[in-house]
């Protein structure tokens, strides 16, 4: 790489997995009459499923020596670890604590920060965490860049 006083490039990573999972749009903190009346069709008491699509985009130095951000392989691994094995073919209400346990409700919003925080605690420390994008479907997509008001 051509010398460029010192600083090395700097680069953005995505890896791309898809789960599968199902919830129920339904707040804790409201009556029944609330949580139909905002969900609709999502409040449905048994649940719905998605074929949700995960985009995990690191950022991070390019190593002069092995020329990545991060092995791809690892990244994988905590996916694996953080996502997959705890949401993938689970009903998230019900399944996976940070929602059962809680009152936050799965939505798309909250499954991308809840991603993101758990994520970001695995990562090597010269990585950044830069976002979570999840695809809902084709036309609902959030995403988390770990931004908070």
């Amino acid at each position: 790489m051509a010398a460029n006083n010192g600083k090395r490039p700097v680069a953005y990573v995505t890896r791309v997995e898809c789960f599968s999972a199902c919830h129920r749009l339904h707040s804790k903190q409201l009556n029944d009459e609330d949580n139909h009346e905002i969900f609709g069709k999502c409040n449905n008491p048994n649940g719905h499923g998605h074929n949700y699509k995960l985009e995990v985009t690191v950022r991070g130095p390019v190593d002069a020596v092995t020329g990545m951000v991060m092995n791809v392989t690892d990244l994988k691994r905590i996916i694996n670890s953080v996502v997959m094995d705890v949401m993938d073919h689970k009903h998230l209400d019900l399944d996976v604590p940070v929602f059962r346990d809680s009152n936050l409700v799965s939505t798309t919003e909250n499954v991308a920060v809840v991603i993101f925080e758990a994520i970001q605690g695995q990562l090597p420390s010269q990585v950044a965490l830069y976002e979570i994008k999840v695809h809902e479907t084709d036309k609902n997509i959030v995403v988390y860049r770990g931004e908070h008001e």
